[in-house]
């Protein structure tokens, strides 16, 4: 085994009340991919920047080796002094480091380096950032949600750098999905400590739960143990005659043990709050459209949502998606076509941007809308305190202003406003930022288990396999044209279908080459005529169309029942894919029969 290149051992952190950190360890060795994974607060981001050396631990040792480079990712980087992103990206290098590393990160991460820092949004700062820490492949790399605010282009172009950079890694993520892909160890920090799984993330949660399994176990049997000594001291014959303080020692070290554990952080507990059902057709888009300028982002697409669907946007930043979700939910009106939203409709929004808080509010003000004490909640009256402890924040932090609370606390927050509220339609952008896995998992049981409609934008590619009926993308992912196509299922789904659609226009493709021969004539000049193949073609095309035009009669006259999207709408979507494949397959074919037809008119003069 390879000495390692960073380690902390006992590192000890309190601000104040209980230790952040009591025991806690990393150790870094080359060539490591370590996740980094515990619960919102527990101290990850905090032993991160004690491995890169911005803060000082009370207590415990630190070593770096000397020879050693180490970057971490900023969350707030500092431009001053940088006149363009390519300056300050650049400024990361050391010695003998290849600054064109610099643009080819830029170009990939939606950057040219020509930016003026000081107008950048706070994702593109983040990308900026990552650049300039990924530039140098430093030895020891440290990433504290490196995927924030990156589209699903990026987040996959980046899991192939991480995957196979030279650097060492510590990954900080709330994204699954990219976990299981880069990282090869883990190191879960718990309650102040850390355990560290020499597997990647995949094996974790099934690893965490035998861990806490096994303690509840131990804790059971110290209970145990306690109640048998404290019966030996009372009715043991030895016990009559002297006390036996070695034993009596021991037993009040079990018993200070026992009242000392610490047991996990509980789970968020919560349901949504039942609304009037909604009508069953709860949107309904017919040819709608939207263009800025010049630009299309929305060409005519129709869709209609019923009552239980849950679907996802996905696609590049900047695709649409945003703008695409506004028009269905009649927040924006299209350029042209219609929207039109179902009866009984109770609409609760998260937005990305947690553009809904206001700092300066308190906990307590914001879940009652500043109506005392209470809330209703699915037609009960709760104290806001005891509604708070269910999603993990501690009766204290009612009269805390918002400020004061980390992105996936504020997260947690709004979680737990929009779900006292009586709703039928679950409106997402981002839902899954800034949450930690446990609240991940809740989040995903309520969509799942929504009797309502959902609809939501997400990066996170694993929360939308675990949760969405059926998938918007852009149809051109790598160049949004404004054509957007909906997928029966969830990303993976989505994958599967786009690339089987790939690969029949391919195969239409190759179709479309027509071979020629020459015939030399006895005269030695050079006569063009058919081919075998292309004969054969000529002959069995018009046979091939009649075909392909039975078989889309077909599904035509099953996909007019009206009630077929409702009853089955797996069976509708895979009609509707069949359809698109044979229809494409049909005007091949007939552009093919035309160009033969006019080459043998010309060959026969």
């Amino acid at each position: 085994m390879a000495p390692p290149i960073l380690k902390l051992d006992d590192i000890f952190l309190s601000f104040g009340g209980a230790p952040l950190l009591a025991g806690a360890g990393l150790q870094i060795e080359p060539g490591d991919k370590i996740c980094l994974v515990g619960r919102n607060g527990s101290g990850k981001s905090t032993l991160l920047k004690i491995a890169a050396g911005l803060v000082e631990a009370q207590s415990g040792e630190v070593f770096r080796h000397p020879s050693s480079t180490v970057r971490y990712l900023e969350q707030a980087p500092d431009f001053a002094g940088f006149n363009t992103v390519q300056a300050y990206a650049e400024a990361g290098l050391g010695p003998g480091d290849d600054p064109y590393r610099v643009t080819y990160l830029l170009s990939h991460l939606g950057l040219t380096g020509d930016e003026d820092p000081r107008m950048l949004s706070g994702g593109e700062s983040r990308r900026a950032a990552l650049a300039r820490v990924m530039a140098p492949e430093p030895d020891i790399l440290l990433l504290d949600e490196p995927t924030n605010h990156l589209d699903l282009p990026t987040i996959e172009w980046l899991e192939g750098e991480l995957q196979k950079t030279r650097s060492a890694l510590v990954l900080i993520s709330h994204d699954r999905r990219f976990l299981e892909k880069v990282s090869t160890a883990t190191v879960w920090l718990d309650r102040g400590t850390s355990r560290r799984l020499d597997r990647g993330f995949a094996h974790f949660e099934a690893w965490r739960d035998q861990v806490l399994e096994a303690e509840e176990l131990e804790q059971h049997k110290l209970g145990k143990s306690i109640e048998r000594e404290e019966h030996w001291l009372r009715y043991g014959v030895t016990a009559r005659r002297k006390r036996n303080m070695r034993r009596l020692g021991e037993l009040q070290t079990m018993r200070s043990n026992y009242r000392g554990h610490k047991g996990p952080q509980g789970t968020v507990q919560a349901t949504v709050s039942d609304a009037q059902e909604s009508g069953k057709l709860v949107i309904e888009a017919d040819k709608i459209t939207k263009s800025f300028g010049e630009r299309a982002i929305v060409t005519p697409f129709s869709i209609r949502v019923h009552r239980g669907d849950c679907i996802g946007l996905v696609g590049p930043n900047g695709a649409g998606k945003t703008t695409l979700l506004k028009m269905l939910t009649g927040q924006l009106s299209p350029d042209s076509g219609i929207v039109k939203l179902g009866t009984n409709l109770e609409i609760a929004t998260l937005d990305q941007k947690r553009e809904d808080l206001d700092p300066e509010d308190t906990l307590a003000n914001y879940l009652t809308d500043g109506r005392g004490e209470n809330l209703l909640v699915n037609g009960e009256q709760r104290h806001v305190t005891g509604y708070m402890k269910e999603f993990l924040f501690q009766p204290e932090q009612a009269r805390t202003p918002i400020r004061n609370l980390s992105g996936g606390e504020r997260a947690r927050l709004m979680l737990a406003r929009i779900l006292s509220r009586p709703t039928n339609l679950l409106i997402l952008d981002e839902p899954t930022n800034d949450l930690d896995i446990e609240t991940l998992d809740l989040l995903q049981e309520i969509v799942a288990g929504f009797p309502g409609t959902v609809i939501l934008v997400s990066h996170d590619r694993d929360f939308l396999d675990r949760t969405v009926t059926s998938t918007i993308a852009p149809a051109m992912p790598d160049a949004p044209d404004g054509r957007w196509i909906e997928y029966a299922g969830g990303y993976s789904d989505m994958l599967v279908q786009r690339k089987g659609a790939l690969e029949e226009r391919k195969k239409a493709e190759k179709a479309a080459e027509k071979p020629k021969t020459q015939e030399t004539t006895a005269s030695g000049g050079s006569k063009v005529k058919l081919s075998f193949k292309q004969k054969f073609a000529l002959e069995n095309l018009p046979k091939e169309m009649a075909k392909a035009e039975a078989e889309i009669a077909k599904r035509e006259q099953v996909m007019a029942d009206p009630n077929l999207f409702t009853r089955d709408p797996a069976a509708f979507n895979r009609l509707a894919g069949e359809m698109e494949k044979l229809r494409a397959s049909l005007t091949d074919m007939e552009e093919e029969w035309l160009e033969l037809e006019m080459l043998r008119e010309e060959l026969e003069g």
